[in-house]
């Protein structure tokens, strides 16, 4: 991702959450935050656009997952998983070994996805939403290394 990408990005994010990351913070992520990995995921064809993005933060042999979002006209297909899986596998070439995130209670279909790739909820964070106060659940996914992610495997 950089600095061309964060009109449409932005786009996604407004139509993904109740409260978008403002613009300021993704340009303190691409320029500036030495920790913060940012990819986009491009439709094929004439009309190449964003159609995902996927954040993170690799801090010692932690990745912590900031954000994660579709475009809702390519939810469905396995966007959300090819990010998810090229995240984890480029974060665990760099020495990643555990994986964490937040995700809404209300989230069915990103805790099934995540569920899938093996992460686990091991805590909640109460209140954790600023917009209606709902809980978020800690995942966590260890052992990031021969877990095949990606074309390699699956790593579910």
């Amino acid at each position: 991702m950089d600095l061309d990408d964060l009109a449409l990005v932005l786009d996604i994010d407004r139509l993904s959450f109740p409260v978008p990351w403002p613009e300021r913070s993704y340009r303190y992520e691409l320029t500036e935050n030495p920790a913060s990995n940012l990819l986009v995921a491009e439709s094929n064809g004439p009309l190449q656009r964003v159609v995902g993005f996927i954040g993170c933060w690799l801090i010692g042999d932690e990745v912590h997952i900031s954000t994660l979002a579709v475009h809702p006209s390519f939810r469905g297909l396995g966007v959300g998983r090819t990010l998810l899986e090229a995240t984890l596998d480029e974060m665990a070439r760099r020495g990643a070994e555990i994986a964490t995130l937040e995700v809404r209670l209300s989230n069915t279909a990103a805790i099934s996805l995540y569920q899938k790739l093996g992460f686990d909820v091991v805590g909640r964070r109460a209140g954790y939403y600023r917009d209606n106060g709902e809980d978020a659940l800690l995942m966590t996914v260890t052992g990031l290394h021969g877990r095949g992610w990606g074309a390699d495997g699956g790593g579910g």
